[in-house]
């Protein structure tokens, strides 16, 4: 019969009858228990206790007696009832003395054997005979310890499972601690530390659980050691570091310099054994070993034996950190392709869900972008790159940083999936791959929409009413297939519809049909959907997806799109003569007045005069002039009919012409010019002033218009922070 035996709990096993006779027992039974091989046998289990060998004196050993039977007899009611008993026994020891035994009784069915239960003691080693034993220790420390740790990644899991087998095997206390840099940066040490490099506490571990030590010594604590200190001479030297009896005046000291005065006491005659870990000629940190008085003290034997544990950790110690450096060197990377947020009109809310089809790579070649443009417009992209993982995801980032370029180049929607079509062919040159794109451009003050779809699935639009319809667009090939032409889509967008971009993992899987997942997405968004908050919406639509092992990527952009309000944008159509751009330095007055503007004026004027004057020159047509009042700035645009862009000259200094650009570019916060379907619009923004921010902020959150909340600035700006 083979014995489980630790350093600090000694286990026998016993084999009872139903009556609770011993009828088997291991061969360590005789040598611990008070009883000679030859007298085990037959005796009941209640003769084993230390009252039947008079060791229980003293007041009351009738009623100790009886609680002694008591739990006997709760044993063997659980055998008879073939369930599983524990009770605590005070057994007396071959040594003379008694010990406090867990005891489990576990009933046995093995027919016609008298053998109607085992039951195993659990009986604590005296604090002399702990640590004596040095094969028993080596084997206990060294064979089975990194068998079931193989795999654990994680430093602090790592470490206490370290902990948990130098305790008690080792030692009867310890703590382990490696380097900050090594567990907060995932960094390799570029040196030997010194006193100078903090520490992390990882685990501490105690035979008794005694709290004292997780108080005094905090897991997750970041520390330096006084100089001079075995610690210190351990992690600057490499070397294991031995005290066989830490003085009272060292304890005290130490307690001094981390203001810990229950460390004086803890640490006062222990026993301290100092491991290294060291991995490619570098320390990475230390185990602290600690065995208290009473205990047999560390040696030269038990230095060796600690250090080869020590080596052996180290190991896995330096591949969790080029694991987790690797780990979070990835996920930086990936993570930076997505977008961090989304921007868009104050009018336009936007919103979007992500779900990567890997669990152990979190992005990949789908991607998702809300542009806010100028004149109240916004970009709204949804893509999808052939494949997954890295490779994928690489494609994806250069795709969304082309997409972020064309889109401040304020391309048309077809001619930037043009632009991207050919960057995936210079791409698939090295490597094939190709994508999938949807591009919108909504207008906030039209209402209008252009969208172009080069191989993707078309956009959901949800009316205000609940009605849902896929858009129609002109069929495309994917981005870096053929040499198909990408149209452009143009139609009206009613005030409070949505506007969805998805990508075909949300509706296509390997056992589910593409037309029956895109009904899934229109019974999502049903009546009652444009009403509904759209973080809601875009959990909804999610619903199902979650438990599909074998998904694709998923992306999902939700729009509710609203035109800006009436009493913040103004618009007027001006002849092709120049006597328009005094009207319109006149046109633009009110309107700047009853947003309380008035500062603005002046600028403003100069900056209509110059655009207004641009456009007369060189077109034929009439000129639109639009004021655009957004949540943190004043948009002015000039539309005619002339597709030619401005362009800003290099003057002379006594030339009288040609400075017109200069002049916006110096006054106005920034200034573009698209082109259009009819010609182009030359654009300047200016930023407004703080108070007027505050007051449309605060009106906004109580529903006032731009008029209202002009009348009510004073007031407005006591609710909003100075």
């Amino acid at each position: 019969m083979n014995v489980t035996v630790s350093s600090s709990v000694r286990t026998l096993i016993l084999g009872i009858d139903r009556s609770g006779r011993i009828v088997q027992h291991d061969r360590t039974a005789p040598k611990i228990l008070a009883r000679t091989c030859d007298d085990l046998l037959g005796v009941h289990l209640n003769d084993i206790t230390a009252q039947a060998h008079g060791g229980a004196a003293g007041a009351g050993p009738a009623r100790s007696g009886d609680k002694e039977r008591d739990a006997v007899g709760t044993l063997l009611e659980a055998v008879k009832s073939e369930r599983e008993g524990n009770a605590v026994l005070t057994v007396a020891l071959a040594n003379g003395g008694t010990a406090e035994a867990v005891v489990t009784a576990k009933p046995m069915q093995a027919g016609d054997s008298s053998v109607a239960a085992f039951v195993i003691l659990q009986i604590p080693v005296p604090s002399a005979e702990r640590f004596v034993d040095p094969a028993l220790m080596r084997d206990m420390l060294l064979r089975d310890t990194f068998t079931g740790i193989d795999d654990t990644l994680d430093f602090s899991d790592l470490a206490e499972k370290l902990m948990n087998r130098l305790v008690p095997a080792f030692c009867t206390a310890g703590d382990l601690l490696v380097l900050e840099s090594l567990v907060g940066d995932n960094e390799f040490p570029a040196h030997g530390p010194d006193i100078s490099h903090p520490l992390r506490r990882l685990a501490v571990a105690h035979d008794q659980k005694d709290p004292a030590w997780q108080a005094a010594f905090p897991t997750g604590e970041i520390l330096r050691y006084p100089p001079g200190s075995p610690y210190v001479r351990c992690i600057e030297s490499g070397k294991a570091v031995l005290e066989q009896s830490f003085s009272a005046d060292a304890a005290r000291k130490l307690a001094r310099a981390w203001r810990r005065k229950p460390v004086s006491d803890l640490l006062s005659d222990v026993s301290i054994l100092m491991l290294p870990l060291v991995a490619k000629g570098t320390t990475l940190g230390f185990f602290c070993c600690v065995r208290q008085p009473g205990t047999r003290r560390f040696d030269a034997y038990d230095m060796e034996m600690g250090m080869e544990f020590a080596s052996r950790a180290a190991i896995f110690f330096d591949n969790a950190r080029r694991y987790n450096r690797e780990h979070a060197t990835a996920l930086t990377l990936q993570r930076s392709m997505l977008p961090t947020g989304l921007s868009a009109p104050s009018s336009v809310e936007v919103r979007h869900r992500y779900l990567p089809g890997s669990k152990l790579v979190e992005v990949g070649g789908d991607w998702y972008e809300s542009i806010r443009l100028p004149g109240a417009r916004v970009a709204l992209v949804v893509g999808d790159v052939a494949g997954h993982g890295v490779r994928a995801a690489v494609t994806m980032g250069r795709l969304r940083t082309a997409i972020q370029t064309l889109a401040m180049l304020e391309l048309p929607p077809a001619e930037s999936l043009q632009q991207l079509d050919e960057l995936m062919h210079a791409i698939g040159q090295r490597e094939p791959h190709f994508a999938t794109c949807a591009y919108a451009v909504y207008d906030a003050v039209t209402g209008e929409c252009e969208l172009a779809v080069a191989g993707h699935l078309p956009p959901l639009l949800v009316h205000p009413d609940g009605r849902s319809e896929l858009l129609s667009v002109t069929p495309s090939p994917p981005l870096g297939v053929g040499d198909g032409i990408v149209e452009t889509t143009r139609f009206a967008i009613e005030d409070g519809s949505l506007f969805v971009l998805y990508t075909d993992g949300l509706v296509e899987s390997k056992d589910r049909d593409i037309s029956d997942g895109l009904d899934r997405l229109q019974k999502t968004f049903g009546p009652g959907s444009p009403q509904a908050p759209l973080e809601d919406l875009c959990k909804a639509s999610l619903d199902g997806v979650y438990s599909d092992a074998q998904r694709d990527d998923i992306a999902v952009l939700i729009a509710k799109l609203r035109r800006i309000p009436e009493d913040q944008r103004v618009c007027w159509t001006l002849a092709p003569e120049f006597p328009s751009v005094g009207q319109a330095r006149c046109l633009i007055r009110d309107p700047l007045k009853r947003w309380g503007l008035e500062d603005l004026i002046p600028v403003t004027e100069l900056l209509v005069s110059e655009l207004v004057t641009n456009a007369i020159k060189y077109t034929n047509g009439e000129v639109l002039l639009r004021l655009v009042l957004e949540s943190d700035s004043l948009a002015c645009e000039v539309h005619d009919s002339s597709p030619a862009l401005p362009r800003v000259l290099q003057v002379d200094r006594e030339a009288e012409n040609g400075r017109g650009l200069h002049v916006v570019s110096q006054l106005a916060a920034r200034w573009g010019a698209r082109r259009t379907h009819t010609g182009k619009v030359v654009w300047c923004e200016q930023t407004l002033p703080e108070s007027v921010i505050e007051a449309m902020a605060a009106a906004a959150a109580i529903e006032l218009t731009a008029e209202e909340a002009v009348l009510a600035l004073p007031s407005l700006r006591t609710l909003s922070p100075a």
